[in-house]
């Protein structure tokens, strides 16, 4: 059993940063995703809107009662879940292990257990990976050591070697799963240099007196930094939000041969057909192949936002946050 947990475990290590970061997330499916695509010469004409929804609770049908909708599961729960690294460590023990790995394993394997001046990276030793922060595994090594490779003998207790334990599974989990990653500090940047790139770049669209007043009063510093880089709305894997706000709604306009035209959300674009959603609730989607003479025309409100992204320099990005951290 401690093979096969050992094996999720480095599974996790190798795609934890793509499950995150990607930047970022997951999509969550929509609760009343759109008919599906109609056949070539099919495409044009209305189709009917999301069907109604029942209440999430009261009396239905047959004097029955749905229970109301709970809340979303708690994030970090699913996500280990989903991992499958199991519960966290005592947090009083790892703290205690932590103090006693760096006092007396710090120097061979760095004190964050990721390899130091001597000692491999025990992260990712499998070794530890087994023990599961039980201490059977590592406690042979701690109280036997391993001569032949230059480690010495330690004389600790089989507290001492559970609490090194829980520390490096710790260690082991925090690295399998990057949704625990805490960002540090990164307000670092040059304020009045902010404030230069911001009335060059930002000014037309945006007023620190105006839509931007006390900004920095709303949001922390790393939900300031992501809504002015990444400004759409995203939910978090597992997790409700707020709807999207109209403002950044993007919309489009189709015009057939005809001349005929339909506007509306955007609801898909690819190469190969393009999809909305009218005011109304009318659906209507075309196959641009079989629509010869087709325009499609995206409206973006946020786009200034994409086409800005990549022409930041790192420092752009740090001395925005700084000026804009002072709009309490």
């Amino acid at each position: 059993m401690n093979k096969f947990k050992s094996s999720c475990v480095l599974a996790a290590l190798i795609f934890g940063t793509t499950l995150f970061l990607a930047g970022q997330e997951p999509q969550v499916p929509a609760s009343n995703p759109p008919p599906p695509e109609p056949p070539a010469g099919a495409a044009n004409g209305p189709h009917p809107g999301p069907a109604a929804q029942l209440p999430a609770s009261g009396p239905r049908a047959g004097g029955a009662t749905k229970p109301a909708a709970q809340g979303p599961p708690n994030r970090a729960a699913m996500m280990r879940k989903f991992l499958g690294i199991g519960a966290p460590p005592d947090p009083a023990a790892v703290d205690r292990g932590q103090k006693l790995f760096v006092a007396n394993c710090a120097f061979c394997h760095g004190s964050t257990a990721n390899g130091g001046a001597t000692g491999p990276d025990l992260v990712r030793s499998v070794v530890v990976l087994h023990d599961q922060g039980t201490g059977k595994d590592i406690g042979k090594v701690v109280l036997n050591g391993r001569p032949d490779k230059g480690m010495p003998k330690f004389n600790m207790t089989e507290a001492q070697i559970k609490d090194i334990a829980a520390f490096l599974l710790s260690r082991t989990q925090a690295a399998a799963n990057r949704g625990s990653y805490e960002i540090q500090n990164i307000v670092t940047g040059d304020a009045k240099a902010g404030e230069t790139y911001f009335n060059a770049h930002c000014s037309s669209c945006h007023s620190p007196s105006g839509d931007l007043a006390h900004i920095a009063a709303k949001y922390d510093p790393v939900a300031l930094q992501s809504r002015f880089l990444y400004p759409r709305d995203r939910r978090a894997f597992g997790t409700e939000g707020p709807p999207p706000n109209p403002k950044s709604e993007i919309t489009v306009k189709v015009t057939l041969a005809s001349g005929q035209s339909y506007e509306g959300r955007l609801d898909h674009i690819d190469d190969f057909s393009v999809a909305l959603v009218e005011p109304s609730g009318e659906y209507h989607s075309w196959l641009l192949d079989a629509e010869k003479g087709i325009k499609v025309e995206v409206h973006n409100p946020l786009q200034a936002h994409a086409d800005m992204l990549p022409e930041y320099t790192n420092a752009d990005m740090h001395n925005i946050l700084a000026y804009l951290e002072k709009l309490k």
